[in-house]
């Protein structure tokens, strides 16, 4: 069956995966392979006075023991993921030096012919350290005199991120009402199935220095391998092999990924490093961790007038995204309304802990929370039903394309595709029942499991530049194949890339094969990060397939003695139009076009062609979700009832992926609301650093999603495509919060971070209703 865009085939990958074929990176096996452990520091902020490895190197089995002495070039040989020549310069080194500047932090790493002999040698390395203060919160990195993470540096204050629109003074003071908050979104982490890895071979067959690591990001870790062993990025290559998960969390070149192919180029030998839970706990960069003071102003009819936030982001040790996280959340924060006068102000920090990367979201969520925590209150303290407030400022479809006066993170102006943002915002709270479970809520108010309702709207940039590309073929044998500059970690680019590939050239879609997560299979390509692919890879698939098949036609109308435009490329054949049987396959279209005259005119035989798309900027979706809830008032515990949610993704390739983008997503954000946190004590070790402590959300966290797709075309791409991957992800915090805060209004419970753990849902409680609370709390009228 030929497969058309917006078709929901089974996903291709999965019979591979369902079968046990998937080949990860602890998979792969070299002969010679040695296995690599780490060494890490227990505390941090310390001098590092002493390694001492002579018991480990004597260790059975052990090969080498080595530190950055043995290995100078992994000195400052992490590069940030974006150059942001407005901040601080900083070196990160693969190893640290004379100084750790967090838990975790590696200081030496030990080689063995197994993992365990090198786990064991781990534990025989004495380093003599002399500990430091910490600075592991914000406050603590911005106090006088507290201690600092960079020594050069005069302050831990990396740079600032702005973003302005209008006169705020004018709008504030056109507000009748006035709301003022605090809200915090804390430290979480991304915690895939599959932790990191990376295997180095340091001369491969064919003469290449070949890398395989858990990445999303192959070409920016080739970049960083090549810089480190001082090669040409064409002599690297680095693949990524099936990912079990990356969610942001892979999406940018790590320590390990630059020190263990540094360690297999000193002995000579292919080693393999497996990155442990632990370790992922510790040294897998985690994200959010953002602090706002923020106010909206509100005329008495709900009409916004305007919204002003200054917040902290906390970077950890290294500040390895710049101020992208932060610019993310200046630009969304604004959100789906009609904001006139606006500011938000950053303060970039570094402190004590682990570095901070992109997790799923990347600045979004916290935009959210913030804005609809506002908007919560400003409905509260007017009188207005909260869906209501928010449909009175949404913007309307006869402003778009809506400018907001804003400039996003790649120099382009901010102007938000055409779609119907009021239609959806009704539409999510049709299918939750808005209504009827109002009137629930009345029925059931004064009982111990009062429920609440909660809304939020969002809009997300999607699909930054500046490019990615696609290599497509026909094989004689009629195969086609499609090679990419992306690798996958779940997102079904095998069968979606595959359909826009298949309704091109109008082939079955099984007979397309998707290859990518290999940098010599194209020269070039950014990442699967930000929500990306399918709206910059799918066009360039699109590009390059329909080339292909251009070239096809010209081969078939010298074969069937027609015109080209008269051919018919369909089922796997080329046919005059009209007469069926008058046809051949693509598979002698492409024996045939080696020799033909045809393509030799257009400078080069086979059906062939590799193309690039390079979007003006991001194109933007929409979307809105609800939720309503109990929360028990004795134990502080919240249970969700019933989760709607609408997301406009443009048009959709597969609609089964993208409710599952969509689910995957929510689920993730139910997580950081209910049970999610990364917490450090005041000398920046981590207090939540196993499965036990930091809460996963579970099966019975999660109730029926009701989850509908919406398409308004994107007015960037000719495929009219645009990102879902992270979008499930940015509103179920600040939806669960606002539902909590609904449940308990009548008490006077405010919400001002998550998660909502029944403990903190309980000491919320106490704190309103004094030391006797329990069951009579939630008895209050």
């Amino acid at each position: 069956m030929t497969a058309p865009i917006g078709v929901s085939l089974k996903r291709k990958e999965d019979r591979r995966f369902l079968t046990g074929h998937g080949c990860y990176l602890d998979d792969l096996r070299l002969p010679g392979l040695l296995h690599a452990a780490i060494v890490r520091s227990p505390h941090a902020h310390a001098r590092v006075e002493r390694v001492d490895a002579a018991a480990a190197r004597e260790m059975p089995g052990v090969v080498a023991v080595l530190t950055i002495d043995d290995l100078p070039e992994c000195e400052g040989a992490v590069p940030p993921l974006v150059a942001a020549p407005a901040l601080r310069a900083y070196r990160h080194g693969a190893l640290a030096g004379a100084s750790v500047r967090h838990a975790g932090e590696a200081v030496a790493v030990v080689v063995a012919d197994d993992p365990y002999r090198a786990a064991d040698g781990v534990e025989a390395v004495a380093v003599a350290y002399t500990v430091l203060p910490a600075a592991a919160s914000v406050a603590a990195a911005l106090a006088p005199n507290g201690p600092r993470v960079f020594a050069d540096w005069p302050d831990n204050v990396v740079g600032p991120a702005s973003g302005q629109v209008g006169d705020l003074e004018r709008g504030f003071a056109e507000a009748n009402v006035v709301i003022e908050g605090r809200f915090a979104y804390p430290r979480v982490g991304g915690m895939p199935i599959e932790p990191r890895g990376v295997l180095a071979l340091p001369a491969a067959p064919d003469g290449t220095f070949t890398v395989w690591t858990s990445t999303q990001v192959p070409f920016a870790v080739r970049a960083s391998v090549a810089a480190v062993l001082g090669k040409a990025e064409e002599r690297v290559r680095v693949l990524a092999p099936d990912v079990g998960g990356g969610f942001g969390i892979k999406g940018h070149a790590y320590p390990e990924d630059v020190l263990i192919p540094a360690v297999a180029r000193r002995l000579g030998r292919p080693v393999k490093w497996v990155e442990t839970r632990r370790e992922h706990f510790l040294a897998a960069a985690p994200d959010r961790d953002q602090e706002h003071v923020a106010r909206l102003g509100v005329r008495e009819d709900g009409t916004i007038t305007a919204l002003e936030t200054a917040f902290t982001r906390d970077h950890g040790a290294y500040p390895t995204l710049g101020d992208v996280i932060a610019l993310n959340t200046i630009n969304h924060l604004p959100g789906p309304y009609r904001i006139l006068h606006y500011r938000g102000v950053a303060t970039n920090v570094v402190t004590h802990k682990t570095f901070t990367g992109a997790y799923r979201g990347a600045g979004r969520p916290e935009a959210a929370f913030v804005l609809d925590r506002l908007l919560d209150r400003a409905a509260r303290r007017l009188g207005i039903d909260p869906a209501e407030l928010r449909l009175r400022n949404l913007i309307r479809p006869g402003e778009m394309p809506y400018r907001t006066g804003l400039t996003y993170r790649d120099d382009a102006p901010i102007v938000y595709d055409p779609a119907d943002y009021a239609a959806a915002f009704e539409q999510v709270l049709t299918r939750l029942g808005w209504d009827e479970w109002r009137t629930e809520q009345k029925r059931r108010r004064g009982g111990a499991r009062p429920i609440g309702l909660g809304v939020s709207a969002y809009v997300e940039g999607t699909g930054i530049g500046p490019f990615e590309g696609a290599d497509v073929r026909v094989d004689p044998s009629g195969a086609v194949y499609v090679l990419i500059g992306v690798s996958s970690q779940g997102q079904a680019h095998e069968t979606t890339l595959a359909q826009i590939c298949a309704a091109e050239l109008g082939v079955d879609v099984e007979r397309v094969v998707v290859r990518g997560g290999d940098t010599t299979l194209l020269p070039y390509g950014m990442g699967t990060i930000a929500s990306r692919v399918a709206a910059v890879a799918g066009p360039a698939v699109a590009r390059t397939s329909r080339e292909v098949a251009r070239k096809a036609r010209l081969v078939a109308a010298e074969l069937l003695e027609c015109a080209p435009e008269d051919v018919v490329l369909e089922g796997g054949r080329a046919h005059v139009v009209g007469v069926r049987e008058r046809g051949a396959d693509l598979g002698r279209l492409a024996r045939a076009s080696l020799r033909s005259r045809a393509l030799a005119r257009e400078g080069g035989p086979g059906l062939h062609a590799c193309a690039f798309f390079h979007p003006a900027t991001v194109t933007w979706a929409f979307g809105a979700q609800a939720c309503a809830l109990e929360v028990d008032t004795d134990t502080g515990a919240v249970r969700l009832l019933r989760y709607a949610a609408v997301h406009d993704c443009g048009r959709p390739i597969n609609p089964t992926v993208v409710e599952g983008q969509l689910h995957g997503g929510i689920v993730q954000g139910i997580g950081s609301a209910l049970s999610e946190e990364l917490i450090f004590d005041d000398g920046g070790q981590l207090l939540t650093g196993t499965l036990m402590e930091y809460g996963l959300p579970r099966a019975d966290d999660v109730p029926p999603l009701d989850v509908v797709s919406l398409d308004h075309p994107s007015m960037l791409n000719e495929l009219g495509i645009k990102g879902v991957g992270e979008s499930g992800i940015i509103s179920p915090a600040a939806v669960i919060a606002g539902a909590v805060e609904d449940a308990l209004a009548d008490g006077g419970v405010d919400i001002t971070r998550v998660p909502l753990t029944p403990a903190r849902v309980w000491e919320a409680l106490r704190a309103v209703t004094g030391p006797a609370s329990g069951s009579g709390a939630g008895r209050r009228p």
